[in-house]
């Protein structure tokens, strides 16, 4: 007897509930092998693969493409142990798509069709033949004006960008946000990396960049800085005895801030390990939930699209976030006299409700005595 299994949308994480469905990626009749993906379900954090529990061929499927779906709810029937058989149906329609247009490709096969090319020709001539009249009517631009340059579309908003605007508003509205700056000089680490990339990249498969230097530079101001690495709690203040590092990543749907945790028992090398690995799931869409859960304090690296100079929003609930920019030579008075430097402007905006100037100035401070001198982490003063 053949055996029917209803599948429910797996729990995705205590913080989420429900979500849209954004993908099948089997359809009716198809076979689906154990733990092999056969849903997509779009949160306002991440992605979350819907993989089937057994194997079988799918009989049913419950909902449809951007429907919203909650937990537990009833999402596909599949009969399990069944074989592919139901597959090759599927299939069949797929083949015979190319059929109609065969009817297409045989006036190519004869003579007489020949034209038929030629004739395609003046129907793409039109569409340059304006092209061409158009240039002289460029000078009168309202030949342009009415046309495709004047069009629009309407996209819904996903989760995820619902979500990153929700928080970035709520964080404008709580926080008594105020941003400081200092500026860097960069000529130490650059020469350090210059010097150790190829051994690093030998040694530990890993590339040296700057991150990894800013992440312990502020695990380090963040110990001697303890406001900075604190929260709000109620009516009480919270502060870490550890430092969990968010770094600000892109994506095409959106910014994510995976975590480091424990940065304080990293090492540069350690941190540009974890900081490959999370970019890499978030850039191929499997970061997880989990991935993003908790921080102390936040790091975005702005200068990677070119930014010299930015006050990034407050990542709630934490204190701070600190906000780094593009490296420019610029003349700066070095033993009183001008030298030309790679220099970088550095952002820290903060919760004035927790920090006060003098502890926002004074992590500045240290993290920038930290990258001038990277061997201040060695010493750890």
């Amino acid at each position: 007897d053949a055996k029917y299994r209803t599948i429910k949308v797996p729990h995705m994480a205590d913080s989420i509930t429900e979500g849209t469905l954004k993908s099948w990626a089997k359809l009716v009749g198809e076979q689906v092998e154990q733990d092999e993906e056969v849903a997509s379900i779009e949160t306002d954090k991440v992605d979350i693969p819907v993989n089937s529990p057994v194997g079988g061929v799918i009989r049913e499927l419950l909902a449809k493409e951007e429907d919203t779906v909650v937990v537990g709810q009833d999402l596909f029937k599949i009969e399990e142990g069944a074989t592919a058989e139901g597959e090759a149906a599927p299939s069949a329609p797929k083949a015979a798509e190319p059929t109609p247009s065969e009817p297409v490709a045989t006036p190519k096969k004869s003579e007489p069709a020949a034209p038929a090319a030629p004739a395609a020709q003046p129907v793409a001539a039109p569409k340059e033949a304006p092209v061409k009249e158009s240039k002289p009517a460029a000078s009168a631009s309202p030949v342009l004006f009415g046309t495709a340059e004047r069009s629009e579309r309407r996209v819904k908003m996903n989760r995820m960008r619902l979500r990153i605007s929700e928080r970035l508003k709520q964080s404008q509205n709580t926080a008594a946000s105020l941003t400081t700056f200092n500026e860097i000089d960069m000529s130490n680490l650059i020469d350090l990396r210059k010097t150790y990339k190829d051994d690093v990249l030998k040694t530990h498969g890993v590339k040296l960049g700057y991150m990894g230097a800013f992440v312990k530079a502020s695990t380090h101001a963040l110990q001697a800085v303890p406001e900075v690495n604190a929260s709000i709690d109620g009516d009480h203040l919270v502060y870490y005895d550890y430092c969990d590092v968010s770094v600000a990543v892109a994506t095409p749907k959106g910014l994510v801030t995976p975590v480091l945790r424990n940065t304080e028992r990293m090492s540069i090398v350690d941190v540009e390990q974890e900081i490959a690995n999370l970019g890499k799931k978030a850039r191929d869409n499997k970061i997880t939930v989990e991935d993003m859960a908790g921080g102390t304090f936040t790091i975005s690296n702005g200068g990677v699209f070119g930014s010299l100079y930015g006050t990034p929003i407050i990542n709630m609930p934490q204190a701070a976030i600190l906000g780094m920019h593009a490296i420019k030579e610029r003349p700066v008075v070095v033993n009183g006299k001008i030298e030309i430097r790679p220099m970088m402007y550095v952002a820290l905006s903060y919760d004035h409700r927790i920090i006060d100037g003098r502890e926002a100035v004074t992590f500045l401070v240290k993290l920038k005595e930290v990258i001038e001198d990277p061997r201040r982490l060695l010493l750890s003063v």
